[in-house]
């Protein structure tokens, strides 16, 4: 039986950014506070594209990265990603930064943004 269709899930910078294609291995440092190179933009907190983007890309559950970055903030290494409510202002703020890193829908990227790597 064919699982349901999921929107496919993208990673973006700006389009200025210098990086060209990553893996999402390599994107998800970022979200893990393991690299401060990218600023992490996040999707809402119990978001669907949330919930699959920390599956698929950071491996975890979202108990286990709330305790990660709990730790980070805890030993002042860094703070948790900045939270967007939507695709399109996780879209916005990419876009208005040249060193942030994010994820959306394939449907909602345009020429504001440049994907990296695409969500298998």
């Amino acid at each position: 039986m064919a699982a349901p269709a999921r929107a496919e899930l993208v990673i973006i910078v700006n389009p200025q950014n210098p990086a060209t294609r990553m893996f999402p291995s390599q994107a998800a440092q970022f979200f893990l506070g393991g690299s401060v190179l990218f600023t992490p933009v996040e999707q809402a907190e119990g978001s669907p594209i949330r919930a699959e983007f920390t599956k698929k890309v950071l491996e975890k559950t979202p108990a286990q990265v709330e305790a990660i970055w709990s730790k980070i903030v805890f030993t002042a290494k860094g703070k948790p990603p900045k939270e967007y409510k939507s695709s399109a202002e996780v879209k916005k703020a990419v876009a208005e930064n040249v060193n942030a890193i994010g994820y959306i829908e394939k449907a909602a990227v345009d020429d504001t943004v440049k994907v990296i790597a695409t969500v298998p």
